[in-house]
This record gives C-alpha cells, structure tokens and sequence, in this order.
C-alpha cells in the first residue's frame, strides 16, 4: 500500500489522543528560566541578549502605545520558532503545517489590532480603506477593494506560513525516497541527491526562522497602521 506524501501532515494519535497537543506544550518546557541570582550561565544570559535584541529591534518603528505588545509578539516569534525547527527533526511533527493553527494565530492578533485601530484613532483607521485624492466615481470600488485587502491579511499570514513549510517538508521527503530509491541503482546520483537534500535540510532550517520572524513582523506592522 502506498502512503500518500501527505499523511506526514496528519496529525497522529496516540490511544485516540491527539499528539499535537504535546507538540504545543513541548517548547514552553525547552527554554530555560530565568533566576533571580547575579550572574546567569552562558545560555541564559545568550537567550537574554537575543529576547532584548529582537524586541527592541521589532518596537523600533513603533510608538510607545505598541511598546505594549512586545510580549506578545516576542513570545510568539519564539514559539513559532521552536515549532518550526522542531517540526525538522526525524519522527515529529509539524504543527504548523496544519492552516487551522496559523489561522487561529492569525485572526484574533489581526483582530485586535483593527479593533485598537478603531478604538483609539477611527478616523484614520478608516481613512486607510480610500486614499486621498481618489476621484468620486472610483470611491465605491476603491472602498470595496481596500476592505477586501484588509480581511486578507490573516488568511495570507497563515497561508503562507503553511505553504512555506509544507512545501520544503514535502521537498525533503521526495529527495529522501529517491536517495533510497537510487541507492542500489545508480550509486553516485544517490550520493548527489543526498548532498543536494542535505543543503535543502539547511535552508529549510533558515526557512523556518525567517517565516517565524516574516508572521510577527507583519503583525507588528499591521499594529504600527492602528496605533
């Protein structure tokens, strides 16, 4: 029986409990805590230089009201991160793979920023859906397009999160099954397949922290647009 190259993407169970739930909880328990002492070992004073540097450069274009997203955005650039690169390793799983998940990231974090948009400054919230200096019979599209731009931003964030790593996911499996396909065949294209797969392995790890970083850093301006 051939398996599909999508059943990598199911989520697995285990005596019918889902596993993705302990694929959610597993990096919260990697990261170590900070402690109250003076001085910290070499990985938490290197975690904490890597919090402060991100966070200040993400706040860079933002005023002091968005300053109070930073948490939430570095922890969720953080988690998605881990997520990620964990989802590389051999016999796990990707929960980010699944759009349901960036979807549920996505909406209620675009959400609150349109709804701190019209809460705090709704003039220029809706002066975002026309541009100034549009003529009176292209008002009417103009609004109607703008609209729709802006109800598509959370399904690109989480369309694009999917598609990035289900795409070099499915890359990786199909150069792994022709390395062992070709393995007794043609010796030497193997071993060339099995180079080409090893550099496609490392820029799927970058791939996996730049799209973390791309999801917040969107967010971040998407919320710059509201406050």
């Amino acid at each position: 029986m051939t398996l599909s190259l999508f059943d990598q993407f199911a989520i697995p169970t285990y005596l019918g409990i889902p596993l993705i739930i302990i694929a959610l909880t597993l990096p919260w328990i990697l990261y170590p805590t900070p402690t109250n002492r003076w001085l910290n070992n070499r990985l938490l004073t290197l975690q904490g230089w890597f919090i402060n540097r991100f966070t200040q450069q993400l706040l860079l274009p933002l005023n002091l009201g968005g300053h109070k997203w930073a948490l939430i955005l570095t922890s969720l650039m953080l988690y998605l991160i881990t997520l990620n690169l964990l989802g590389l390793l051999p016999y796990t799983f990707t929960p980010t793979t699944q759009l349901s998940l960036n979807m549920g990231f996505a909406v209620p974090l675009w959400l609150a920023t349109v709804i701190i948009g019209m809460r705090n400054q709704p003039t220029a919230a809706l002066g975002h859906l026309l541009p100034e200096g549009t003529p009176a019979p292209l008002i009417p599209v103009l609004i109607i397009i703008e609209t729709i731009s802006l109800m598509i931003r959370p399904l690109a964030l989480g369309v694009r999160l999917t598609a990035n790593l289900t795409a070099g996911h499915l890359l990786i499996q199909l150069l792994s099954t022709a390395t062992f396909v070709l393995l007794q065949l043609m010796p030497t294209v193997a071993t060339l397949t099995a180079m080409v797969m090893l550099l496609l392995t490392l820029l799927e790890v970058a791939v996996a922290m730049i799209q973390a970083y791309v999801f917040v850093l969107l967010l971040s301006l998407y919320l710059q647009e509201n406050v």
